[in-house]
């Protein structure tokens, strides 16, 4: 049974999104708060002073940086600042704490019983899914590909059945779909969404092949990347066992194996294990 805690001389922090690219998409509420707000942490206060002037907010309110490289250390200090006010918390764009800080603040609060609450708004990670033109029933999001062993990263993605969201740099993005190529074949169908609710917005939808030769004369702006997840392949319990076996070959332990062929196949993983136990 869970208990939610409530301390009574607590306050609130409000996880709070932001435009991700159209100052229009800047919610009543998320004004409302700005205007209020007497402490704000904030992923750039650079940012968030020029959002606050662009929507017309005079307000002054005690303002906190708050980026990856002191999030934990910071976690406890806004959740204390927490007994004697509400804390608003931004990042430059989107929802606090997916693939930007807010992670820690909200574990932070929650260990010490404080309430956390969030003024929902633009997500590019929906906006890009929605847009995609891809199954939007169940989608996984990966955040930002690796800069180094992305390749090995995808490749364990590859048998994925679910959509996938990923961000990247668009001085990444010829590459790294040139990985999305070979981890997950030429045929595989991805969308690239570009500089969401923005001027030059632009979705590129093709197979992993098409879009890498897009990509390769340069592309610009904010970048998010969907991919078609993986058609779960249909076999029989022995072929699974097999693949398995190949696995083992390879230098993977007996368990992973099992577990990699059953989530592609839909083969139960102790069957799979069991199997190969008695054909060793």
């Amino acid at each position: 049974m869970v208990t939610r805690v409530r301390c009574n001389d607590w306050r609130v922090i409000i996880l709070a999104a932001t435009p991700i690219g159209n100052l229009g998409d800047a919610s009543r509420r998320l004004v409302e708060a700005l205007g209020n707000a007497e402490v704000i942490a904030s992923e750039d206060t650079r940012v968030t002073i020029h959002l606050m002037r662009a929507l017309g907010i005079e307000n002054r309110p005690r303002l906190i940086a708050l980026h990856e490289h002191n999030e934990v250390e910071k976690a406890a200090e806004i959740a204390e600042l927490a007994r004697d006010t509400d804390v608003l918390v931004l990042t430059d764009a989107g929802m606090p704490a997916i693939s930007d800080p807010g992670f820690a603040i909200v574990t932070a609060a929650a260990a010490a019983g404080v309430t956390v609450t969030a003024l929902p708004g633009p997500s590019a990670v929906i906006t890009a899914l929605a847009l995609s033109g891809l199954p939007t029933d169940r989608f996984s999001f990966e955040g930002f590909l690796p800069r180094k062993g992305r390749l090995t990263s995808l490749r364990q993605l590859a048998r994925e059945p679910r959509t996938m969201v990923f961000f990247e740099s668009p001085n990444r993005l010829a590459d790294a779909l040139g990985d999305i190529v070979t981890a997950f074949g030429p045929d595989r169908r991805v969308a690239v969404c570009r500089e969401l609710t923005k001027l030059y917005e632009e979705v590129r939808r093709g197979t992993a092949d098409e879009l890498a030769e897009w990509a390769a004369t340069g592309v610009k702006g904010e970048i998010c990347i969907v991919i078609e997840g993986g058609a779960v392949q249909e076999i029989d319990l022995d072929s699974g066992i097999t693949q398995v076996q190949a696995l083992v070959a390879g230098g993977a332990k007996l368990k992973d194996a099992s577990s990699e062929v059953a989530d592609a196949t839909g083969l139960g993983k102790r069957d799979l294990y069991e199997g190969a136990l008695k054909a060793r």
